[in-house]
């Protein structure tokens, strides 16, 4: 039997950044815990920034993950929209990297298809899927439902994730290895 670890799955915002941590061994998923870091509305964008920066910090703090999934972003009409959830995605992506933690990403069709079995899944489709795989999970907001099917996302897709490691030139070590993994990485 493999090891057990520990995923934290993250679903970026600026008013409300989803977070949900799961363990799995094998195929085998547990759940372990799930929230929501909210920033202030009213105050500049730097602050909500900090805040954000702050909560995920205390997350990946008291959860210790092995390995974090993050959902990329989707590019809507309204440019601006998308250019902050932008930042809040940084803020996602930069806490983990500075802890030592591998973070993958995944889009938003790739974790309805693998969660749910269709690439443009409603919400509620997912969160009665996030309910089936891990029954004692509670989140009262879908943005922690989100977060727990990115992690349950990140699970099925390691293996991809191991084999493409496991191919890389023959004697490659060093920074030039690592810069290819997560290259390799990006493109699952």
């Amino acid at each position: 039997m493999s090891a057990p670890v520990r995923i934290l799955g993250i679903d970026p915002g600026l008013r409300r950044t989803g977070w949900g941590v799961v363990t799995a061994t094998g195929t085998r998923l547990a759940y372990v815990d799930c929230g929501v870091v909210t920033s202030d509305g009213e105050l500049p964008l730097a602050l909500r920034l900090r805040e954000l920066y702050e909560g995920v910090t205390r997350i990946v703090e008291a959860f210790r993950p092995d390995e974090v999934s993050v959902e990329e972003t989707f590019v809507n009409k309204d440019a601006q929209a998308t250019l902050k959830l932008g930042h809040a995605r940084a803020v996602a992506l930069l806490v983990p990297a500075l802890a030592g933690v591998p973070v993958f990403e995944y889009s938003a069709n790739l974790i309805k298809k693998t969660v749910a079995g269709s690439g443009h899944a409603e919400k509620s489709q997912i969160q009665a899927m996030v309910k089936f795989l891990l029954p004692k999970a509670e989140f009262r907001l879908a943005d922690a439902a989100d977060a727990l099917a990115i992690a349950i996302t990140h699970n099925s897709h390691r293996g991809a994730h191991a084999l493409k490691r496991s191919h890389l030139p023959a004697g490659a070590t060093g920074k030039a290895a690592e810069r290819i993994a997560a290259a390799l990485a990006r493109q699952a």
